[in-house]
């Protein structure tokens, strides 16, 4: 693997996890793309090491033009700048705990030596566990919270996986970079699971054809739903305020979005099409133990206040 991975700092925390994404096709709502570049910000995560792209990417399939291609930008015959494909690794961390951030782009051929090089980085660095997560568009509510599946890579993490408020997925199909990989992990009896999270978008076209469907294209409140996860279960730490901040205005911009479109076009009934999505729809929250306490206590606290007698 000498070849294909680059490593050039080996942290040295007594626990490392690690959360993976692409760009890829299961990458609704920039849940896969935009996530772990937002930890690599929020975090100030170095990057510490790469897979090389050799032999993972086409450059063209015939008919599809600039579909595969990289993208170049010039000025007056000049290159201004190449995009080229990207397999990173960033790191933050103390010598207690540490976060891998991996943000690659999903391969198109030789998936298996990407996945002998990928695991090659897990086992180099001692990782403890690996969350990768993934985006799928769905019917569901903009305005609660995300409906979280879970596939994982070894029998014996399902017990403390179903703490967190996910459902276990049966999905047949294509299999994602994550289910591909999950099944290698298994072999390598690496603990390796997969949070897919479910991304708000509305066909209107039973409605009227000439109305347009709607999607969310950054989905801050799965992201915010997801973060809450992996905080409580790698210990992070994480400031998650911006977040729920950017949560709550999406939540805000949709409900702009979906009224302007019923005074618009009242005889469709978009609101009541969306509001029915909703009530059929069963919201499994995430409350970890010491979010429920710390919300009951503030309950308490604030009641006696109430009852306290005026000065």
């Amino acid at each position: 693997m000498d070849n294909l991975v680059e490593l050039w700092e080996k942290p040295a925390a007594e626990e490392i996890n690690m959360i993976v994404g692409w760009r890829q096709w299961a990458d609704a709502g920039a849940i896969s793309s935009g996530l772990p570049q937002y930890l690599i910000e929020q975090t100030g995560a170095t990057k510490i090491g790469e897979i090389k792209p050799d032999g993972f990417y086409l450059f063209q399939i015939p008919g599809t033009h600039h579909f595969l291609r990289p993208e170049i930008k010039l000025d007056e015959g000049y290159r201004k700048s190449l995009s080229t494909r990207k397999n990173e690794l960033f790191y933050s961390g103390n010598d207690k705990k540490g976060l891998l951030i991996f943000l690659g782009e999903e391969p198109h051929l030789n998936e298996e030596r990407y996945a002998e090089a990928f695991f090659h980085v897990i086992e180099a660095l001692g990782v403890s566990r690996v969350a990768a997560v993934a985006g799928v568009y769905g019917a569901m509510p903009y305005d609660k919270d995300r409906e979280i599946s879970c596939i994982y890579s070894l029998q014996a993490m399902k017990d403390e996986l179903a703490n967190y408020a996910i459902r276990f997925s049966n999905y047949e199909g294509g299999a994602t970079i994550g289910s591909y990989l999950l099944d290698k992990a298994e072999q390598k009896s690496i603990e390796f699971f997969v949070f897919y999270g479910f991304v708000p978008a509305y066909d209107f076209s039973e409605l009227s054809t000439l109305l347009q469907g709607m999607r969310i294209e950054n989905d801050f409140k799965a992201w915010y739903d997801l973060m809450r996860r992996f905080n409580h279960m790698f210990e992070l730490g994480i400031d998650l305020s911006d977040l729920e901040r950017q949560s709550g205005e999406l939540i805000s911009s949709m409900d702009a979005k979906i009224d302007e479109l019923a005074r618009k076009m009242p005889d469709l009934k978009v609101k009541e099409h969306v509001d029915k999505i909703g009530r059929d729809f069963t919201e499994i929250p995430f409350m970890p133990l010491d979010e429920v306490w710390e919300r009951e206590l503030g309950d308490l606290f604030g009641d006696m206040e109430d009852e306290s007698p005026a000065a």
